[in-house]
């Protein structure tokens, strides 16, 4: 086997790229899961795709407790892999399987006995409500699945393997593309199960790739081998691994809210307001998806860099993905200002009012794309150094002290209406980056891995 590559060493850009690339194809490819549910789902008509539509702000939630778990194996196994402890990432590894797994157990259980309460109160109506609440239980199945491929994703990304993960997701993918129709309308043998199906799809999906990542970990020939003797409960380290992940889970667990009551408010000014936001929203989920390749690359760099006690090539990797993250989201940034028009009626294509309002979101919104990209980079750095708490104030102070506040008081106290909801967007990125850059250039992240470096 060749030798893999050491990213304590070398150039810093070399290894953002190498680490990044793979990592945004991957977020890429997760989310034509949704693109082709929605597409053949449409088939079946409209209730259909409401029906799915209405789980996704749950099942985000969901993801976003076990996520933040998932992220602080991330963190602990990059720390080790940079000290060159083979055996401390093979244990960390393990002890970050066994947590997982039965938090999986217990998240798929709730959500399949909640699936009924749950469709109700997001607002499903009678026409829907069946439809919503098998997708939902069907899909709870899958949280064992689903979150076994998390953790083996987030392990080998961990160690920097970030090109594995990303072949299985391709695969994956274009097997989801195949299952889908099958499952959905039937085929001989095969019943139809309708919006059921494109659930049954993604569970199978989810469970091939799941049980290929737990193979690969037990052989252990890809960076890290697992073992049974090693996911005894060792109360000490999990509480560790709670400690880092519960501010993510936190964290991305508020940004789900917080676009929920964004979206709840957005309701209030009508249909056409409420498809322009859904563009703006959705490009905005685009430009997000680079903005967070860079920095989950980055915390594994700054991760197996603070392992080697390399803390000034950490804070040189934090620098060139600031610089990154600013002037390429900003670059973006001006490309959809200037193409806002054209963009917003390829979704929308005939109606000239929402073509108006969502071009105006976006134009509001795009030159703050690069201080938007500040924050996730920086976010990154701190998750990497194990202050995950830094990332998890940040969010919380973006979303919920700025955004949503300004948003409400501009749309409802000014003449702008809901335009201050488009303000709100660049005014929150702005404040957020402020913030974010201040607090990295104090150092106290660094001060942090100093007197925390023997703890992981």
């Amino acid at each position: 086997m060749a030798k893999r590559k050491k990213y304590t060493e070398g150039k810093i850009l070399n290894s953002l790229v190498s680490l990044a690339f793979p990592i945004i194809m991957a977020n890429v490819l997760q989310t034509a899961y949704q693109l082709i549910d929605t597409f053949w789902l449409g088939r079946l008509g409209a209730n259909a795709v409401a029906a799915v539509s209405l789980s996704f702000p749950i099942l985000f939630l969901v993801l976003a407790l076990g996520g933040g778990l998932t992220l602080a194996g991330t963190v602990i196994v990059s720390q080790h892999k940079g000290a060159e402890n083979q055996v401390k990432v093979n244990y960390a590894s393990s002890q970050t399987v066994m947590v997982i797994f039965f938090i999986s157990i217990l998240l798929a259980a709730v959500g399949y006995f909640s699936a009924e309460p749950l469709m109700k109160i997001v607002g499903a109506g009678s026409e829907i409500l069946k439809d919503s609440i098998s997708y939902f239980q069907v899909s709870s199945f899958g949280f064992v699945f689903l979150f076994m491929f998390f953790v083996f994703q987030s392990l080998m990304r961990g160690i920097g393997n970030v090109y594995l993960p990303m072949f299985i997701i391709l695969g994956t993918v274009f097997l989801n593309l195949v299952l889908d129709p099958l499952f959905i309308f039937g085929w001989g043998p095969i019943e139809g199960n309708g919006v059921a199906g494109a659930a049954i799809a993604s569970v199978f999906t989810q469970g091939l790739s799941a049980v290929i990542g737990m193979v690969i970990l037990f052989k252990g020939k890809r960076g890290i081998k697992i073992k049974f003797t090693h996911m005894r409960w060792d109360f000490p380290w999990v509480k560790k691994l709670f400690e880092l992940g519960i501010p993510s889970s936190l964290d991305q667990s508020s940004r789900a809210a917080g676009m929920t009551f964004m979206i709840m408010l957005v309701t209030s000014f009508g249909s056409e307001v409420v498809a322009a936001y859904g563009v703006g929203a959705r490009i905005l989920s685009l430009v997000v998806v680079p903005a967070l390749g860079f920095a989950i690359a980055t915390t594994s760099l700054v991760g197996q860099n603070i392992g080697a006690n390399k803390l000034k090539r950490a804070e040189k990797i934090g620098d060139l993905s600031n610089k990154i993250g600013f002037f390429g989201l900003t670059g973006i940034g001006v490309l959809l200002f200037i193409f806002a028009e054209p963009i917003t009626a390829f979704f929308i294509p005939n109606d000239p009012t929402v073509i108006k309002n969502g071009a105006l979101f976006i134009k509001i919104m795009a030159p703050s794309f690069g201080l938007l990209g500040v924050q996730q980079i920086l976010n990154g750095v701190f998750n990497g150094a194990g202050f995950t708490q830094a990332s998890m104030l940040i969010s919380i102070f973006s979303l919920w002290i700025v955004r949503f506040p300004t948003a409400f008081m501009l749309s409802n106290k000014t003449d702008l209406g809901f335009e201050g909801i488009w303000w709100a967007f660049p005014i929150s990125n702005f404040l957020a980056a402020i913030l974010a850059f201040a607090y990295y250039k104090m150092g106290y992240w660094k001060l942090r891995v100093i007197k925390k470096r023997h703890e992981i």
